[in-house]
């Protein structure tokens, strides 16, 4: 009696004996072998350093608002580009352009206005001093 098995059909005949030359590290194991791990760093180091903790995505909230109330409301413009821009520093969020541009056009908004108020006070003073004469 021999103790020979008849060879599987779901195994490759020569299991375990590779054909030729082994293939450098790294590359693709023969078959029924393991492929190789990456070797593990050090204990007590971290991985590579990175840049810090990500901040939320998007653009900073308040330099949204400021975008917009530049054409809405110049005044709350302001107000909400200057908070944008120290919340920008403090947190290292996106949006500094966007609350610079809100800043600029809530300022060039505001001096508008106040200059149309302006001058309807110069009109309405002007009208009325020529209606005092008779």
């Amino acid at each position: 009696m021999t103790d020979e098995q008849p060879p599987s059909p779901y195994e490759p005949p020569d299991r375990g004996q590779p054909h030729g030359p082994q293939p450098p590290y790294g590359h693709q194991p023969q078959w029924g072998q393991q492929p190789p791990y990456a070797p593990q760093p050090p204990y007590g180091q971290y991985g590579p350093p990175g840049e810090g903790p990500r901040p939320r995505g998007g653009p900073n909230v308040l330099a949204i608002l400021s975008l917009v109330f530049a054409f809405v409301f110049a005044p709350a413009g302001i107000v909400c580009g200057h908070l944008a821009k120290r919340q920008i520093r403090q947190t290292g969020e996106e949006g500094d352009q966007l609350a610079t541009w809100g800043l600029i056009l809530s300022y060039v908004f505001t001096a508008l206005g106040l200059l149309v108020c302006c001058g309807w006070i110069g009109l309405a003073i002007w009208a009325n001093a020529d209606n005092n004469g008779y």
